[in-house]
């Protein structure tokens, strides 16, 4: 009876043994992939080419729960409306593909690093005169090339009404300039970003155009030149000075 038993339990350790060694060496098989070896999570942006106007604007946002956000607009259409999807995403089985359920096809992106490639309704690449159009770059977390929205002024909510411009910024890394719209004038002047997040702005100047109220441009400038440091969230942007309550805050906006 004890040989049965011992043989019995023998043969259930062999079977686990064996199916542990088929799941390694399936793993091991796949090895390396976009899924398990790159920091895919993120924002994508870029331009992809259409046929009727100068592009098609698009932001996709990959999460870690494999939910995204899919959010596109008609580039020199006038009036175009930003559409936006949620929903969720799938792996493919190697782990190089993703995607967005609830799309109409082609829905597919090939994942590489810091970049999405739009694939064709069969999931591959596009390979015409156009195949370096249907790259969305990553967008890193960082102050530089992006175009910043202010949403809050001095503890205030500022909104922009009708075809009235908005206040925004933009910084250039190429040569440490800023340029922007202040309310009534455009801006430009010089950026230091310091360890810390730290950060001033230096030489500013702006056109001489003179508007109905100058009040909210006129406290923007002031804060510019006042803040020291930043905080940094994703797509948005705090500007302070010392510990004090924040100055400034913007939203990073892709569609403009």
């Amino acid at each position: 009876m004890k040989k049965l038993v011992i043989v019995f339990i023998t043969g259930i350790l062999m079977m686990l043994s064996c199916k542990s060694q088929m799941n390694n060496k399936s793993t091991e098989s796949m090895g390396d992939n976009s899924r398990n070896s790159l920091d895919w999570n993120g924002t994508y942006y870029g331009v992809l080419p259409c046929a009727d106007y100068e592009g098609i604007q698009t932001k996709v946002i990959l999460n870690d729960d494999l939910t995204y956000s899919y959010q596109t607009r008609y580039k020199g259409k006038e009036d175009a409306e930003i559409i936006t999807k949620t929903g969720k995403f799938k792996w493919s089985d190697d782990g190089s593909k993703v995607t967005l359920e609830g799309l109409p096809e082609p829905n597919m992106f090939l994942v590489g690093e810091n970049r999405l490639f739009k694939l064709d309704k069969n999931g591959d690449k596009i390979k015409d005169e156009l195949a370096d159009k249907y790259i969305l770059e990553k967008q890193e977390n960082n102050l530089t090339n992006k175009y910043w929205k202010l949403v809050e002024l001095l503890g205030k909510p500022v909104k922009t009404e009708g075809n009235q411009r908005e206040i925004h910024f933009i910084l250039r890394p190429e040569d440490q300039r800023i340029g922007g719209f202040a309310g009534c004038n455009n801006f430009n002047g010089s950026y230091e970003i310091l360890p810390g997040n730290r950060i001033n702005f230096s030489k500013m100047a702006t056109t001489m155009k003179a508007c109905i109220d100058m009040t909210q441009e006129n406290e923007f400038l002031k804060v510019m030149e006042r803040v020291d440091n930043y905080n940094l969230n994703e797509d948005r942007l705090q500007l302070n000075r010392a510990r004090m309550a924040p100055l400034a805050k913007f939203e990073a906006v892709y569609f403009n």
